[in-house]
């Protein structure tokens, strides 16, 4: 048996010593190691993977990664598990959609394929990127242990330098998805609890000196008259990096002293914005290292309950969405998102809120392309263990990984730090930091959260509200919370110094032979809902928009009555991601006008 192996070190190391995790729970993998991909060659590794589930941990405990290939009738012990042969799934995937006995499933998978390079240049760097892998991923090459991942939503990278062999080389990973009580998010979500490395895989090359990062931006001043550019490289520690950006006649050098440069420069760019999102092509070079980015340039802010974009006042017309699919489960494809999007514009909408974790990375580039807006989340999400240092750390590297990736992208106006929390000391602290890390790390956009009601005095009160620049409002009157009037008496008793937006609003509608024809979760009932929110919020001149719960319906293991099946419903559109139901119908409408009304006030200044 392969306890009693070499590679398990002993029996009693590989059945009774539950800290086997603990060589390989390094975290190690962050958001200092992440590199800018823009404009970088790479090489897809998506396709078929080996793979093996995992349930009780025998893989790190009988140490799999260690196994070198070997004929099966030439083995001296039984394996348990072959990383070379056997089953295959896709990557990327989640294993809960590929067979049925997988769909419930929490705990480990091991996915392995081969790396073949046949010559390695000792004069370059090699590295590893995965777009998300859900949610603990410890990665392996030729038995090695390279480090380990947390974050479901968030990108990591992994240096192979001076770790590759010429020819054949063997990479494996250990994804675990379990939900435990000190993780971002914890164990009760409102979510499907999707595993897998489920989002691209690629293998890239660098020059031994190389831009490790690059935020290009307008400086947030008011005059729109100039850019500012931040990098940060790797390798050689100074030196002279070169910008351009060829439509604003802008050739330029940056110093760059101890792996750190930044540059002012006097330009008015077109400014980006929904109704013409114009976009400029920047390159960006260091010794041998080149990247490129395609950058909009405009201005969000805030002024007193005001949200403004280049200076002029912006009502958010928004839906909120999530990563799921009734056949894919949390893989995202080009058509999916531009489906996404189609909708959004059929429902009038300049602002999509993405919750309640980080997307695919394509979403932000296709939102700057079209023209949308974006709120963008990590999954501080309810009871998080607020008390808890390692808790905030992970939180904190989700959040900085998320900004790190998505901060050139022109359509992402707000970085939100938690959803529904209980209001503690604890908690209060804990996101306070988190949204002075995102002001730190990214000043020219807005934070934000959804926050509480006091419902003994029926107003908005949060103190967290103090420390964030929009108030974001989940609120569920005709639905959760049973008297509608309510709502309208928060509104009169709340007087915010800042925007709300309403993060979420909205009822469940069941349609086809399954829904009721009235009452709860019938599509009429539904319908009413958004009619009286509608009427109600327009009195509001404090709120400043809304995104409510949901576009599409979605999967999620806590919805089991007889309506819903697995399902919250809802979605604008049903879990088919075609069929619109008569709410979707109501919001286009509302939307529509308060465009017309904008459009018409601008003309009238």
């Amino acid at each position: 048996m392969l306890e009693r192996s070499k590679l398990a070190d002993n029996a009693l190391q590989a059945l009774h010593d539950e800290d086997y995790d603990v060589p390989f729970n390094t975290q190690s993998l962050k958001h200092d190691g992440l590199i800018f991909m823009g404009g970088r060659a790479s090489e897809s590794l998506n396709g078929d993977w080996n793979f093996c589930v995992d349930l009780l941990d025998t893989g790190l405990r009988q140490k799999w990664f260690s196994m070198l290939p070997e004929a099966p009738e030439k083995r001296c012990e039984p394996w348990d598990y072959d990383p070379y042969m056997g089953e295959t799934v896709p990557v990327p995937s989640n294993w809960a959609m590929l067979k049925d006995k997988w769909y419930f499933f929490e705990g480990s998978a091991w996915y392995t394929r081969t790396l073949d390079i046949e010559d390695i240049d000792e004069t370059r760097r090699q590295f590893l990127h995965f777009g998300a892998a859900s949610y603990d991923c410890k990665i392996f090459l030729n038995g090695e242990f390279l480090g380990n991942h947390y974050g479901a939503s968030t990108p990591f990278c992994v240096e192979l330098t001076g770790k590759l062999r010429p020819g054949r080389n063997w990479i494996m990973a250990c994804v675990n998805n379990t939900r435990t009580l000190d993780r971002v998010p914890m164990r009760n979500t409102d979510w499907f609890n999707y595993g897998g490395v489920y989002r691209d895989v690629r293998y890239f090359e660098t020059p031994r000196d190389l831009i490790r990062d690059f935020f290009l931006y307008l400086v947030p001043d008011g005059t729109y008259s100039s850019l500012r550019a931040e990098i940060a490289t790797c390798g050689t520690r100074s030196g002279v990096a070169r910008l351009s950006i060829p439509d604003l006649v802008i050739d330029c050098t940056i110093p760059v002293e101890d792996g750190k440069g930044s540059i002012e420069i006097s330009a008015r760019p077109r400014l980006w914005s929904p109704d013409d999102p114009m976009l400029y092509e920047a390159v960006l070079s260091f010794g041998e290292d080149k990247v490129a980015d395609r950058v909009g340039f405009r201005q969000i802010e805030r002024r007193g309950t005001e949200i403004l974009l280049n200076g002029e006042p912006l009502f958010l017309r928004g839906i909120s969405v999530h990563e799921d699919d009734a056949d894919l489960g949390k893989v995202t494809t080009e058509e999916d998102l531009r489906r996404r999007f189609e909708h959004a514009g059929e429902l009038g909408c300049n602002y999509l809120r993405l919750a309640h974790y980080p997307h695919h990375e394509r979403a932000a580039e296709l939102a700057d392309e079209l023209g949308f807006l974006l709120w963008e989340e990590i999954p501080v999400y309810w009871a998080i263990d607020f008390a808890n240092p390692a808790t905030y750390r992970d939180a904190e590297n989700q959040l900085m990984e998320l900004i790190k990736r998505d901060r050139n992208r022109a359509s992402v106006i707000i970085w939100s730090v938690g959803n529904e929390n209980p209001d503690t000391d604890a908690r209060l602290e804990f996101m306070r930091g988190l949204a002075e890390r995102a002001v730190q790390l990214d000043p020219t956009r807005l934070t934000s959260a959804a926050c509480l009601v006091n419902h003994a005095n029926n107003c908005i009160e949060d103190r967290l509200a103090e420390h964030i620049d929009i108030i974001g409002l989940n609120e569920y009157y005709g639905w959760y919370e049973e008297n509608f009037d309510d709502l309208a008496e928060i509104g009169r008793n709340s007087d915010p110094d800042r925007p709300v937006v309403i993060s979420e609003t909205g009822a469940d509608g069941v349609i086809g032979v399954k829904g009721p024809q009235n009452g709860l979760f019938s599509e009429d009932y539904m319908a009413e809902v958004y009619r009286r929110q509608i009427a109600t919020l327009r009195e509001l001149d404090y709120v400043k928009g809304m995104s409510p719960w949901i576009l599409y319906d979605f999967r999620v293991e806590r919805r089991q009555n007889i309506f819903q099946n697995g399902y919250n419903h809802k979605g604008l559109i049903a879990a088919d991601k075609k069929t619109k139901k008569k709410a979707f119908h109501i919001l286009a409408d509302y939307y529509r006008k308060i465009a017309a009304d904008a459009k018409s006030a601008r003309k009238a200044s």
